[in-house]
């Protein structure tokens, strides 16, 4: 026979809601008015004294602003549906959801940033030095200022979950996204600086278009890793993670009168450092019950969710044999 039962208790509202982060969201917004500002300023300031240098790094810098304004919408329509019960676990996958978005944004600007430099080196144009080198350092300077509004929000969010155990903490991907985003326009604004200083000193103006291809290969480098972050928590790639061993480790460590052992697990992650599990248990001891299994599994605290299924079964081998 079979017993089952879902244990709803640890999923309670602060689990059930643990989704976002008031001070991220606080924080990308700030960077999103920072970064439509410094944008508005370039593109007018471009147009009116007709500098493509300084044009250009004002459309530049809009790609960025749309990828760090989708951040700072999935936070709020995270906390906007958080009370809709259509959504299992909670409304955190939007947030992921923006970030792998921005992730594929991302790799789309890399590739410019590869096409652009490499078109510039087949075909090299005439460069004002002095004006691109105060855009790229006008750039630098606003991209400091908006990675230290973003590395301060990460920061109080590592604070707040202090519980976490430390290889359980994935971060903030829709933060991560965001902060990507700001780093890979601070990387060009240095890579920029140098290879123009180096172009008006030596007359090597072929390192302008050779430093932007390198940034695009870093970028798409970074594109690439936040892909693969963000895709396998969207795809719930997560039975080899470490937590699925320490379930397997509570399970064998069980003070049951009878063997026990797991025919089924599926261990998924419903937020930040945070996982529901479901798993169904063949066992010859009677006693066993799923609020024993529950109890024992509490030690996790990062597992908010579990459903047990327990199969009875006298008359075949014991487990192992």
């Amino acid at each position: 026979m079979s017993q089952g039962a879902h244990d709803l208790s640890r999923w309670t509202h602060q689990h059930r809601y643990s989704i976002g982060n008031p001070t991220a969201e606080r924080g990308t917004r700030l960077v999103l008015w920072i970064t439509l500002a410094t944008m508005t300023i370039e593109i007018v300031t471009g147009w009116w004294f007709n500098s493509m240098a300084v044009l250009a790094d004002g459309w530049h810098m809009s790609s960025h602003a749309l990828a760090i304004g989708l951040s700072a919408l999935a936070y709020a329509a995270a906390r906007k549906y958080a009370d809709d019960p259509r959504f299992a676990f909670g409304t955190w996958k939007i947030e992921v959801l923006a970030g792998y978005t921005s992730a594929i944004f991302l790799l789309g600007v890399a590739a410019a940033m590869a096409f652009g430099s490499v078109e510039r080196l087949l075909a090299p144009q005439p460069i004002r030095y002095v004006e691109a080198i105060g855009v790229a350092v006008f750039g630098l300077v606003v991209n400091i200022a908006c990675a230290l509004i973003l590395s301060r929000a990460d920061t109080h969010h590592h604070h707040d979950h202090g519980h976490d155990h430390a290889h359980h903490h994935h971060g903030d991907l829709n933060l991560k996204a965001a902060y990507i985003h700001v780093l890979t326009d601070a990387l060009t604004s240095v890579l920029a600086i140098v290879a123009l200083a180096g172009g008006w000193l030596f007359g090597q103006a072929w390192l302008d278009p050779a430093m932007g291809l390198v940034g695009g290969v870093l970028v798409g480098l970074w594109a690439k890793n936040l892909i693969l972050q963000t895709g396998r928590v969207l795809l719930d790639r997560e039975m080899d993670h470490p937590v699925v061993e320490e379930i397997r480790a509570v399970i064998a460590a069980l003070p049951a009168d009878g063997a026990t052992e797991i025919t089924d697990l599926h261990v998924w992650r419903v937020g930040n450092g945070e996982y529901a599990c479901a798993l169904a248990l063949l066992t010859h001891d009677d006693n066993l019950t799923p609020a024993a299994v529950r109890n024992a599994l509490a030690i996790h605290e990062e597992i908010v969710h579990v459903t047990v299924e327990i199969h009875r079964c006298d008359t075949c081998p014991p487990a192992g044999i």
